[in-house]
């Protein structure tokens, strides 16, 4: 199963993360940013506060987390049937 090992806030709205195949790098939110519930984002030290969730999410405090598989795509490239395709083919204890 395809999840986010590691996790780190950089410069503007942008987080670096590492899934557990490889993939690697940095995921511009800035669109996100200032809107609706991320509006908490506006608070640095709120948005320097991300961490991995127990549930495979990239989550800020309890009320905002982001999908890995959709920051997965974002990073790769990948398509969601791309994705799919390589979750179905992966041993579920790789």
């Amino acid at each position: 199963m395809l999840k986010p090992i590691a996790v780190e806030a950089r410069e503007g709205y942008r987080i670096w993360v590492r899934f557990n195949d490889g993939a690697a790098g940095e995921v511009d939110l800035s669109d996100m940013a200032g809107k609706g519930v991320f509006v908490a984002w506006n608070d640095r030290a709120f948005f320097e506060s991300v961490h991995l969730a127990d549930y495979r999410a990239i989550a800020w405090g309890d009320e905002i987390d982001i999908c890995a598989d959709a920051l997965y795509m974002e990073l790769t490239g990948k398509t969601l049937e791309e994705l799919a395709t390589a979750e179905q083919s992966t041993p579920a204890n790789a």
